[in-house]
């Protein structure tokens, strides 16, 4: 006979599970790593786990504020990692295919949602405080009025539309106002893809706009530029040898193809099989206005994983 421990247990395990996905949504976006946030998540069960849930008037309410609270302890140690961080670092790139990337971003049906997990916004959000960011990640990705928002964060409404107006100052730069559509898109990284694996330096630098500033994010663990790289002719050069480099591996495979990553068409490359980079674009109109790419093996696992898993990409024999 089951007893009314059990019972609670099993509803509040499927309370949980039902929130998860947008829990890890939201430790994404304020972490911008997979595993810290599937991390930050699995920390809340525990503390959910161990609360008197009967005592809970609001699941979502309560779940949300502590997922909040230990990103934001997260992230004062994750900035003090990052200022040691040999190059640019750039945020975990995450596929939209399949399982495992809906897990983390969440539904993209939107422009507001696919915006809210762009590359460029997140690595912009680096500029924030803590507070700022959950206060732009709650209000701009998920829509929290700011009298919830100040309940999450323990702060006046007041001082919670101060945050907010900071940070969207901050991060301005990052609305794409004039984004080409999703088919334009995708024919735009056809057509940067297609100029790089043929060396074409003039067709390359035909598609990027005379201000074009690229990041590479190798960790190092592999070969990248420790510093960002600006104008159209030294980015379009910088990327051919990126290329050059690959295709002189003796033997080696070249795979390249064009998957969504945080919500936009994006190049994924692999060589003899094995990920090893992931190039998200920045556009305006019909030019390229900022590159970010990811070589860090450390970074590209889920993806790895998540394309393999999705039927995009094949996993290592």
């Amino acid at each position: 006979m089951e007893t009314g421990a059990d019972l609670m247990d099993e509803a509040g395990l499927a309370a949980f599970e039902e929130l998860r996905p947008r829990l890890t949504g939201l430790a994404y976006r304020m972490l911008g790593e997979v595993q810290e946030a599937e991390d930050a998540v699995q920390d809340a069960y525990l503390r959910w786990n161990g609360t008197d849930r009967a005592a809970v008037e609001e699941p979502r309410a309560w779940l949300i504020k502590v997922v909040t609270n230990l990103c934001l302890n997260r992230l004062a140690s994750a900035r003090a990692r990052r200022e040691t961080y040999t190059g640019p670092w750039l945020p975990e790139p995450v596929p939209g295919a399949g399982e495992l990337g809906a897990r983390v971003l969440g539904p993209l049906e939107t422009a507001e949602q696919r915006d809210s997990v762009s590359l460029a916004l997140l690595t912009l959000m680096e500029s924030l405080t803590p507070a700022e960011r959950a206060v732009f990640v709650l209000r701009e990705a998920f829509g929290y009025k700011h009298r919830d928002i100040a309940e999450v964060l323990d702060v006046t409404e007041t001082a919670s539309r101060q945050l907010h107006r900071r940070a969207r100052q901050r991060v301005a730069s990052a609305e794409r106002r004039f984004a080409p559509p999703g088919e334009r898109w995708r024919r735009l990284v056809e057509r940067f893809l297609d100029a790089a694996v043929r060396g074409d330096l003039a067709g390359l630098e035909a598609i990027l706009a005379e201000d074009v500033v690229a990041w590479s994010d190798g960790g190092g663990k592999v070969t990248a530029a420790r510093n960002m790289i600006a104008g159209r002719t030294r980015v379009a050069r910088f990327l051919l040898g990126v290329a050059r480099r690959a295709a002189d591996l003796p033997g080696a495979s070249i795979e390249p193809s064009i998957e969504e990553v945080n919500g936009v068409p994006a190049l994924a490359v692999r060589v003899d099989g094995e990920l090893t980079m992931i190039a998200v674009l920045e556009a305006s109109g019909d030019r390229v206005t900022a590159v970010h790419a990811v070589l860090n093996p450390d970074k590209l696992g889920f993806a790895a994983r998540a394309l393999s898993r999705s039927g995009r990409l094949p996993g290592p024999s």
